[in-house]
């Protein structure tokens, strides 16, 4: 009786094991880093944070003139070389030909 008891609680280990064993052993990843950016894509991301701190920089000085911080010598020097730094990004965003071909049809193009 005793014996079948060891048998049985042997068996019962080793099915756990062999069960528990795909959970214990975790593969080795072919790369850690998650979602690696191609260096298109790292350009386009580096462009579009550019564009939207260019245009967070001309609410901010909109917000500044029309409460007063700042008058409107200043503003008329300032606006300029924020519309062309924020005007410069969004034409840099703007897909190429040769990116425009490649992209499928069936994808939506966000520039348009």
């Amino acid at each position: 009786m005793t014996l079948a008891l060891a048998l049985g609680a042997l068996l019962a280990v080793l099915v756990i094991v062999f069960v528990a064993r795909p959970f214990l052993y975790e593969p080795a990843p072919a790369s850690d880093v998650l979602n690696e950016l191609s260096p298109l894509e790292q350009r386009r991301l580096r462009l579009s944070e550019e564009r939207d701190h260019a245009l967070a920089d001309l609410k901010e000085l909109e917000f500044d003139h029309r409460t007063g911080k700042v008058t409107d010598t200043d503003y008329r020097e300032l606006v300029g070389p924020l519309r062309r730094r924020a005007a410069e990004t969004l034409r840099a965003l703007e897909p190429s030909p040769a990116e425009q071909a490649a992209e499928p049809a069936d994808s939506p193009n966000l520039a348009q």
